[in-house]
């Protein structure tokens, strides 16, 4: 069976966040924070995961024109260039192929709208997503791995769309509803700071909380990708990480990267291999949502 043909979407601007590609300082010492990408690409490269997917493209949404995404990447910029630190180095290769030739801009540039302008914001949503689209037909995508986006999808995975149930997430939290270690959104690593330390957020602009029964462990989830926020089915999750009392956002991120993310990206991508849909013949370069 041909390898699926993955593609790799994410927001820069949240990498960036997390410091992906530098050290950050842990505990009085310098550690690599390595982002979920180049764990993709160095387990594509060393591991039984390359026998079954092969990265095609990194797609990524950051809008240059946008002064907030402008802040966001200040320090990475919205090109590779050599003279420049990037979110992962400079001569990272999957199977062969440098990973900084493989990236592809879609700005999401409806994010500049007025938030008043619903219209307007709709159709332009609506155009990305076709312009994402696009781009997936392109690089002939089996299977998408999102991390990080921070736009939610609509059109591309609605029921019975080109890609649904062949887009998925890696969540740093977890995911199911029922779980007491539950987190899910933009903020799940913040969620669980505060969770660990016995508090609950109850207005994010104001910052606002109310006390809750401290819960010291989070996780990652792998997901299927719908229209809600974090709310597809589960593929496979780990709840390995410990939160200790002391943890800046930083370190809980390194240890949940290293302990529950990474695990549950791999484990999660090495089951979801056989049931991949790989079409016969060739894609269409263009087509309907």
């Amino acid at each position: 069976m041909p390898k699926a043909k993955l593609v790799y979407i994410l927001s820069r601007r949240n990498a960036a966040a997390d410091k992906a590609g530098q050290y950050i300082d842990y505990k009085g010492e310098p550690r690599y924070m390595k982002s979920p990408l180049e764990y993709l690409a160095e387990a594509l490269d060393t591991t039984p995961l390359g026998d079954d997917y092969a990265l095609e493209g990194i797609v990524y949404d950051d809008d240059p024109q946008s002064p907030g995404d402008q802040a966001a990447l200040q320090d990475y910029g919205f090109a590779w260039h050599p003279g420049r630190q990037w979110i992962f180095p400079k001569d990272l290769r999957e199977q062969g192929r440098l990973l900084r030739e493989m990236l592809h801009p879609v700005p999401s540039a409806y994010r500049r709208l007025p938030r008043d302008a619903a219209a307007e914001r709709a159709a332009g949503k609506s155009a990305f997503e076709r312009a994402l689209l696009d781009k997936l037909l392109t690089l002939q995508a089996d299977v998408v791995v999102l991390d990080g986006l921070l736009v939610i999808l609509d059109e591309l995975v609605r029921p019975g769309a080109r890609f649904d149930r062949r887009i998925v997430n890696i969540h740093p939290g977890i995911t199911r509803i029922e779980s007491p270690y539950e987190r899910r959104g933009a903020r799940a690593t913040l969620d669980a700071l505060h969770g660990a330390q016995g508090r609950k957020v109850t207005d994010w602009t104001t910052m606002e909380t109310k006390p809750v029964p401290p819960v010291r462990r989070t996780g990652a989830s792998l997901h299927y990708v719908d229209n809600g926020i974090d709310s597809g089915e589960v593929i496979f999750d780990v709840l390995g990480t410990d939160i200790g009392p002391e943890d800046t956002i930083l370190e809980l991120r390194w240890n949940n990267f290293n302990r529950s993310l990474f695990p549950a990206l791999h484990q999660g991508l090495a089951l979801l291999a056989p049931h991949i849909r790989r079409p016969s013949g060739t894609h269409d370069i263009q087509g309907d949502l």
